[in-house]
């Protein structure tokens, strides 16, 4: 299978925890659907500490895995929201 675009798009989100609305990073996301795994590389700026679970209420909104031979966040379903 063919990896990930390493340059990616161009269009950066923030996405938040649905939680509390606490700030976990800045994601260049491409396409207009829904946010379903994010790649380790397209992460522009990290708010979180180990990248699963929220700095502030502690809840787990991913899980880490292997998509296409690269890093990537695999997202729990309506754990998170960008804009």
């Amino acid at each position: 299978m063919a990896k990930p675009n390493k340059k990616g798009p161009t269009r950066t989100v923030d996405v938040f925890c649905a939680k509390c609305k606490a700030r976990l990073f800045k994601y260049r996301k491409g396409g207009k659907g829904n946010l379903i795994k994010c790649f380790v590389e397209r992460i522009s700026v990290d708010y979180t500490s180990n990248q699963t679970h929220c700095p502030e209420c502690e809840q787990e909104f991913s899980r880490k895995a292997l998509i296409r031979g690269a890093p990537a966040l695999k997202i729990v379903g309506n754990k998170v929201t960008f804009k």
